[in-house]
This record gives C-alpha cells, sequence and structure tokens, in this order.
C-alpha cells in the first residue's frame, strides 16, 4: 500500500521552486532517511506530505488523500514535528495535547501516557508553553505527534535541542512507530544515528531526488 504517491511534484516557497519535479512512492512501514545539503528541499518535501504547503504542480497522495484538493484531511491524519514545535505558548503543556488529542479525534487519555514516555514531568504540565526550555519544548512537540498515533510520522531533524537521553528516546520512539506498521519519513544530519533506523535511503538535491537505496532483506 504506498502511504505517499509523488509524480512530477512542483512545490514553492513564495515563487522558488522548493521542489522541482518530486518523483516518490512509499510504502506502508517504511523508515526513509531523507538526505541531502541545507535548501535542498528536504523540509520542503515533509511540509508538503504534511498538506502544509500546495502542490504547484504534478500529481500526489498522502494516505489516500489527494495532495491538491483534500489538504485539511491529511494534516488531520499525519503527525508532523518541524523546526516550529506548533504548540501555543500561551496554553499550558496539558492544554497544547488536549487541543491536538481533540483535533486528531483520540481519546484524551492518551495524553498524560503520551507526556510520561516522552519524560514531561508531572510539575510541568500546567506550565504555559512559552516558559519551556528548548529540549522541554521540544519533547512536548513530540508528545504531541505521539499522542495522534499517526499511521505517518514526518520528523524534521527531530534529535536538534534534545540531550543525549532525548536522541535515544527519539529512536525508540521511531523504532516503535516501525514495528507497528507506521511510516517515517525523517530528515536528520546525524547520519550515524540515523542510518541503523532507516529502511531506506533518498537523496535531495536541488529540489529533486538524485538517489534512492533500500536496505537488503
Amino acid at each position: 500500500m504506498s502511504i505517499i504517491r509523488l509524480h512530477a511534484a512542483v512545490a514553492l516557497i513564495g515563487r522558488f521552486p522548493a521542489l522541482a519535479g518530486v518523483d516518490l512512492e512509499v510504502g506502508e512501514g517504511e523508515v526513509v532517511l531523507v538526505l541531502g545539503p541545507n535548501g535542498a528541499g528536504k523540509s520542503t518535501l515533509l511540509r508538503l506530505c504534511a498538506g502544509l504547503l500546495r502542490l504547484e504542480s504534478g500529481e500526489g497522495s498522502v494516505l489516500g488523500h489527494d495532495l491538491s484538493s483534500e489538504r485539511p484531511a491529511i494534516r488531520r491524519a499525519v503527525g508532523l514535528l518541524g523546526h516550529d514545535t506548533a504548540l501555543y505558548d500561551d496554553l499550558s503543556v496539558r492544554q497544547n495535547l488536549d487541543f491536538w488529542a481533540k483535533a486528531s479525534r483520540v481519546d484524551p487519555a492518551a495524553v498524560v501516557p503520551a507526556m510520561d514516555r516522552l519524560g514531561v514531568s508531572h510539575r510541568l504540565h500546567d506550565v504555559g508553553v512559552g516558559f519551556l526550555s528548548a529540549g522541554q519544548r521540544r519533547r512536548v512537540a513530540l508528545a504531541a505527534v505521539v499522542v495522534r498515533r499517526p499511521q505517518l510520522w514526518l520528523l524534521d531533524e527531530p534529535h536538534a535541542g534534545l540531550d543525549p537521553s532525548g536522541r535515544d528516546l527519539v529512536d525508540e520512539l521511531v523504532g516503535d512507530a516501525a514495528a507497528a506498521g507506521a511510516t517515517v519519513l525523517l530528515s536528520s544530519h546525524e547520519v550515524d544515528r540515523t542510518l541503523d533506523l532507516s529502511t531506506r535511503r533518498i537523496t535531495v538535491a536541488g529540489g529533486t531526488i538524485k538517489g534512492d537505496v533500500t536496505d537488503a532483506a
């Protein structure tokens, strides 16, 4: 089953074609590492697959939803961790996660276990996100992905801003997601760490895919 399907996909940042004709198919259960230099289009690819960017031309679908006409459905269905944590500074940690649970139509009882899994201490539950350190914010943002239980995880530099224990936890989350049948697309400069997590590697350069390697079974 194709989780992501792109054909000649073009996406613009302003007037610049940050993706300039991408062909990509990602199947269920794959863990795909997206490699490439800064400015190559890695983040744009993840944002397109999250339904946050418009498909300017070409064809595409994510989780069976058309990227041209069903972007709101895609946004509800995927879990994206981007450079922007997508948290509301004026809401508490608990309120943020309750919001994402409701938006994803997930049982709110999943919120506290998600916070516990990410090591978000109980003393922080009622603290405004604007008062958190960068590492704490990153853990809460990851908890927001976990609570949504997405079929597709889109992780842009997920280890950034985390201490060693947090980085190890990200690795565990990716492994657990894949073991549960989810698909993971992640971009990371920590190649030594993420190579062992991935089952496939694609290289993005100049807004197109220049390399695609799948590990042998």
